[in-house]
């Protein structure tokens, strides 16, 4: 346990140095004032006016119309799939339900999959899924640095331009780092052809096809762009997908990296790299936190396996603990990590079973989805934390009796209805979803799992959606009309009814004047703030999900601890 606990530092460690470079990378990326000679051909191909900026109305229309026709021509590929080119193995196109929740799921950064990544052609993989991968994550990011610019400006009635963030991201952020990443996912053993199948024989003379594909360039935006979906059915735990303990651990950098790195970016943009830090460490604690429960209850194990005679000490021949739906290539260890970091930074790339996790670390997948702010998804983490930050100051400036402020803007009501609106959307859609599942006529029959689990299933597939995560227990069977709609719903909702408040917010900060601190200013560069900003996630998250919880995890673990089977 003791090496464990030293990869873990040593993974922690890496990323938090790795969050510099990035960080003024993605700073400069935000705020530089010269276009590239790619930018500028595609500024002069769609028509767009680079020196040209909006306010939160017009960069808001910008991201959710694109959005939307992107969304559309997705959804019209996979519906003709059968039609379109790099389809040698004659895969049928998706269903109308299907190709409107697959093309609804990848738009939103979410990744979703009610299918089998193996009835893609090829086409589809490039042409829909790692296009959408892309510019999907960039639109989180360029969000964000709208966000940081109405926070960062004074007196002002834009926030930039979306186009030129959107272009910038994907050309000097997503692109060059995926093109590298790629060259050492190949190495490691990682497809990269256009062929559809190669023909293997087997030791015992017969011929087998297996599927291979453009996997290692899907890998890499599906990390860096903490997207989650999965070239194989097995996604992360499939030999192609993550064929060694280093990609493993590149996986899990990858999806860290530009989270953590935003909170630098915010540093330098606004000429506070302090209060960055403060932000960086409320998003480790919270991280820390969510890592030393599911590794604890993972590494205990279950007792109803060790009453069927399960060994699962720690021993030199194996690691002990619940082993059941884990790879013995990443062991506990690594699957905890990977498990924590993929639900916390909302990517939902999975190299386990969650299905197969104890109640208490199914329960901290679903927490980190439920708070969508503990680093969060590519951009959009960010700004979840920055509308917990305006709660904060809220909240303590209404016990001391003081206009509340963060960062010199006064944090007025407009602000606060707005931010709430954020708020309030997430349990919304999660819990009311959740309900009108449990309650429509048939949905038990594509249950695997009866009682809490059964809950537990309901519960974490809208918390997938409305998280942007894209996960799964996978106990619960959601090809149909029902699921494919209302999570497609949920996806959708979980991403604009989230963000399209906080660029108002964005934008009416940006119309504040800067005030200088006084007496009774509160600090918010200081460690105390982080811990009162984790404290507010913390207990808003718990008195909105908690009852939930209650019925699922909580219930099945004294279930279990009671030697029932659940």
């Amino acid at each position: 346990m003791t090496i464990d606990i030293l990869k873990f530092v040593v993974v922690l460690a890496v990323m938090t140095t790795l969050a510099v470079p990035m960080g003024m990378w993605l700073a400069k990326t935000f705020t530089g004032t010269r276009h590239a000679l790619p930018e500028r051909w595609t500024y002069r191909l769609f028509g767009i006016d680079p020196d040209k900026e909006s306010g939160w109305k017009g960069y808001a229309l910008a991201l959710v119309l694109s959005n939307a026709a992107m969304m559309l021509v997705g959804y019209a590929l996979l519906r003709f799939q059968g039609l379109l080119p790099f389809n040698p193995l004659d895969l049928a196109p998706q269903s109308p339900d299907l190709a409107f929740n697959t093309a609804a799921s990848f738009i939103t950064n979410t990744n979703w999959q009610s299918y089998s990544g193996e009835t893609l052609s090829n086409f589809s993989q490039m042409a829909v899924i790692t296009f959408l991968m892309t510019v999907s994550a960039a639109t989180g990011i360029a969000a964000c640095a709208a966000f940081i610019r109405g926070l960062s400006r004074k007196s002002t009635s834009t926030i930039g331009n979306f186009w030129v963030d959107l272009t910038r991201v994907i050309y000097r952020v997503l692109l060059p780092i995926c093109f590298l990443l790629a060259l050492v996912y190949v190495w490691q053993g990682v497809p990269q052809i256009l062929d559809s199948k190669v023909v293997a024989s087997t030791l015992e003379g017969a011929h087998q096809a297996i599927r291979v594909g453009p996997v290692a360039s899907l890998e890499t935006i599906k990390h860096i762009g903490t997207n989650g979906g999965g070239f194989f059915a097995m996604n992360s735990a499939h030999p192609f997908e993550n064929p060694t303990p280093l990609t493993n651990v590149l996986d899990i950098l990858s999806m860290l990296l530009i989270p953590s790195a935003l909170t630098y970016a915010f540093g330098s943009m606004l000429v506070r790299r302090r209060q960055g830090w403060v932000f960086f460490a409320a998003f480790m604690v919270m991280f820390v936190g969510s890592l030393t429960i599911l590794f604890s209850a993972e590494q205990h194990g279950n007792p109803l396996l060790t009453a069927v005679g399960v060994e699962q000490t720690i021993e030199p021949t194996q690691p002990g603990g619940n082993m059941v739906g884990k790879e013995m290539r990443f062991g506990i260890a690594g699957t905890s990590l990977f498990a924590v970091t993929t639900t916390s930074a909302t990517t939902g790339a999975v190299n386990a079973m969650h299905d197969s996790l104890t109640p208490v670390g199914g329960g901290v997948t679903l927490w980190g989805m439920m708070l969508n702010t503990v680093w969060g998804g590519d951009g959009v983490g960010f700004i979840n934390l920055l509308m917990y930050a305006i709660l904060a100051v809220f909240l303590v400036g209404m016990m001391i009796g003081r206009s509340p402020e963060l960062l010199g803007k006064k944090i007025e009501a407009r602000e606060v209805k707005l931010t709430m609106l954020a708020v309030l959307a997430h349990p919304i859609t999660i819990l009311g979803f959740t309900a009108i599942a449990v309650l429509w006529p048939g949905t038990a029959s594509h249950l695997t799992n009866p009682g809490a689990h059964g809950f537990a299933e309901y519960l974490y597939a809208y918390a997938s959606g409305t998280a942007n995560n894209g996960s799964c227990f996978c106990g619960l069977g959601t090809d149909n009309p029902f699921f494919n709609t209302t999570i497609g719903l949920a996806m959708l909702f979980g991403r604009y009814l989230t963000l399209l408040p906080m660029l108002a917010v964005a934008g009416s900060l940006a119309a504040k004047r800067t005030a200088s601190a006084g007496a009774g200013t509160l600090d918010t560069a200081t460690p105390t703030f982080a811990l009162v900003l984790v404290v507010v996630v913390l207990i808003v998250g718990g008195l909105t999900f908690f009852p939930a919880l209650a019925l699922g995890p909580i219930v099945e673990h004294f279930q279990m601890l009671a030697g029932s089977t659940y």
